[in-house]
């Protein structure tokens, strides 16, 4: 079986042949929002309509990690190694603290409540980003069905005093969230409203006095829909996709793809030395070392 597609020579060096797209665990209904562990050693990931966050790991494999879990998504760690989710049934950010009480980030914008925030990031200086699209409130599967009260858009939560700013407006649906490595680059993908002829690509931004600014249209994946993405140490950025992981050089070019039999919803790298990239797909967990690193923190 061919787990990799190579468009471009670059392609060839990052993937080693040997190293096998491996499925780690399955039987879920919709698997999302990776984030490793490495002071652990372990994977957290979100089964959204179960309800569930699991955790697994090389030696005890897959574990009740919370139960419930408020229908969360997308998840990240903070600079302090804390775990920070996007709660779609409460419609909240959340951060769990080290003694495993919850503190509520954010849930409202001017006095109404949020739509059903998806994914989540955190730069260097402790700024909160996350995407606030209305996936988790159009149904009752991966939330609860309610009206929307906010645009949906990309906020920002100021650390200092946590107040919220909305600094992505021009997107129909913003999702997966990321910075390039030195975090003068924001992407965010647009996965569009359903059943709709809303843009599904990724966006890129220039930060500026720590907002995102100038878009522009950067990549596409040419199966299914970006959905979660990453970059690694040297700005690669690795999106989800229909058939996979797309690997698009910094000007956008698919340099190639790995090759996933699920839908990848969303994607993390860790492991040792953020060599191993962990893949979310539909209804299984899946990863693949390679001759690349993620940006080594969080």
């Amino acid at each position: 079986m061919a787990f990799f597609e190579s468009h471009d020579p670059r392609f060839d060096r990052f993937v080693l042949g040997n190293a096998p797209v491996k499925r780690l665990a399955t039987g879920f209904d919709w698997v999302e929002g990776p984030v490793w562990f490495g002071d652990a050693g372990c994977l957290l990931f979100s089964d959204i309509p179960n309800d569930t966050i699991h955790r697994w790991s090389p030696e005890t494999g897959v574990s009740t990690y919370r139960r419930p879990s408020h229908n969360a998504n997308g998840h990240t760690r903070d600079r302090q190694g804390r775990l920070i989710s996007c709660e779609h049934r409460t419609r909240r950010v959340t951060r769990t603290e080290w003694d495993g009480t919850i503190t509520v980030l954010a849930d409202s914008y001017e006095g109404r409540p949020l739509n059903s925030p998806n994914d989540v990031i955190v730069a260097s200086d402790g700024t909160v980003f996350f995407s606030d699209p209305h996936y988790g409130i159009m149904m009752d599967y991966e939330g609860e069905r309610a009206e929307e009260e906010n645009a949906r858009v990309v906020y920002r939560l100021d650390p200092a005093t946590g107040a919220l700013e909305q600094v992505v407006t021009d997107m129909a649906c913003p999702n997966g969230l990321c910075l390039s490595p030195d975090e003068s680059l924001m992407y965010v993908a647009d996965t569009g409203r359903m059943w709709s002829d809303d843009p599904q690509h990724i966006r890129v931004y220039d930060m500026l006095d720590g907002r995102p600014a100038n878009g522009r249209d950067f990549a596409k994946p040419d199966v299914g829909i970006a959905d979660g993405i990453r970059c690694d140490e040297d700005g690669l950025l690795w999106s989800s996709a229909g058939d996979g992981v797309h690997c698009f050089d910094t000007d956008g070019t698919l340099l190639g793809k790995i090759l996933v039999p699920e839908t990848v919803s969303n994607l993390c790298f860790g492991g040792r030395r953020k060599h191993v990239l962990y893949m979310t797909g539909t209804t299984s967990i899946y990863s693949v070392a390679l001759a690349r690193r993620g940006v080594q923190w969080p």
